[in-house]
């Protein structure tokens, strides 16, 4: 097994150089194309103008284009070259909402779509098959997690993506994530005519609440849960009799996940029976599993980031999720994140929106993937001496 801190072994020079010749020459056309996916922000399974776009311009330089796959009208599957090593390339492009592209999935999308366009032309020398897969609402859907139950990773060798940040990191990691939709049914009534026949939803939502909070000082400090109150009552003059709320519940590792999950629900079924109402429990979307990124995949990265001039990688406990750590746990996989904003603003806030359009997002898009590209090729050519665990 190659030991992923002394790795020398790279593709050649040449190739190396043609690769980022080819990143290059394309850069107009991946800034334009991130550009045009910042300014019309679609969110989660709702991106067709990105994901079209993405894909009639790799139709364009030569690859074969499936658009809708796995069982997504948003995503699709793009390929070229033939060799026995596949590397895949992972690109999101959903928004958020109300934010649009606060967290740079335009950047994302344009780099996947980049470290492709670098290695077409030299696939076959490298022995490399080269896929590129459209993955849709990874903001909430776990697009990636539907698409890996649906067979797009078969058969793939590694997977790797790069994510905006307001800081450098190559061995990123993230929080395993669960979420839980919760309805409450009650039994209307007036407030003072006959309050005694009601059922008050809204007070087994709050009762629900109070329970959480308790429950938290109890819970390692490492798991979260964090939610909204989606809806409790139309008017004060009449007893609520439906509350609904969303919440998020995240933990270490996605083994954690089940116990997490199972003291939340009970906070839930508390409040139900504190108030006399039935509830509904639903999960709206596959767990996002905790990202384990390959000590491989990581080490080559930092040594063709530093290569480039990025700034040195720094180290972070999981401060996020993604549902390419679904992907990870199946797929030697990598998911470094690239500085945009110098740290003045993170994920999420609308500053970031604008930090996806700066000329340090721009820089960080062609970096991305040339670094990228030359990672594939690094691993393609490792694996074809067999200097690469496999």
């Amino acid at each position: 097994m190659t030991d992923p801190n002394s790795l020398t072994e790279q593709a050649p020079r040449a190739i190396r150089e043609a690769i980022g010749r080819s990143v290059a020459q394309e850069r107009a056309t991946l800034t334009g194309l991130s550009r045009r996916i910042h300014a019309h922000p679609e969110t989660a399974f709702g991106e067709h103008r990105a994901a079209a776009w993405c894909a009639e311009l790799l139709a364009a330089r030569g690859f074969t284009v499936s658009t809708p796959a796995y069982g997504l009208d948003t995503a699709f599957t793009a390929t070229a070259g033939s060799g026995p090593v596949t590397v895949a390339f992972a690109c999101e492009y959903d928004a958020l909402p109300g934010l649009g592209h606060a967290c740079g999935h335009n950047l994302i999308a344009a780099a996947g779509v980049g470290a492709a366009l670098g290695l077409a032309p030299v696939a076959d020398a490298l022995g490399l098959r080269i896929k590129v897969l459209g993955t849709p609402a990874e903001e909430r859907g776990a697009g990636k997690a539907l698409m890996l139950a649906a067979g797009a990773f078969e058969g793939v060798d590694a997977a790797m993506m790069v994510h905006p940040c307001p800081f450098e990191m190559a061995d990123f990691r993230s929080f395993a994530l669960g979420t839980l939709d919760v309805t409450y049914t009650g039994r209307a009534a007036h407030p003072s005519l006959n309050p005694q026949e009601g059922r008050n939803a809204a007070d087994a939502l709050t009762v629900a609440q109070v329970a959480l909070g308790l429950l938290r000082q109890h819970l390692p400090a490492e798991w979260r849960v964090h939610g909204i109150t989606t809806a409790a009552g139309t008017s004060p003059n009449a007893v609520p009799d439906r509350a609904t709320a969303s919440y998020e519940l995240r933990a270490l590792a996605a083994e954690d996940l089940g116990a997490l999950r199972e003291r939340v629900e009970a906070c839930f079924r508390a409040g139900a029976l504190a108030a006399g109402c039935d509830v509904t429990l639903e999960r709206p979307e596959p767990d996002y599993l905790d990202f384990r990124g390959d000590p491989e995949l990581i080490a080559r990265w930092t040594a063709n980031a530093r290569e480039l001039g990025r700034p040195e990688p720094v180290e972070r406990a999981p401060f996020a999720c993604t549902d390419m750590g679904n992907v990870s746990h199946a797929v030697p996989s990598l998911h470094p994140v690239l500085d945009i904003s110098g740290g003045t603003c993170g994920p999420h806030e609308p500053e970031f929106a604008e930090a996806a359009l700066s000329p340090a997002a721009e820089q960080a898009l062609m970096d991305g993937a040339t670094a990228m590209a030359w990672t594939a090729a690094d691993f393609a050519s490792a694996r074809r001496a067999g200097t690469s665990p496999g």
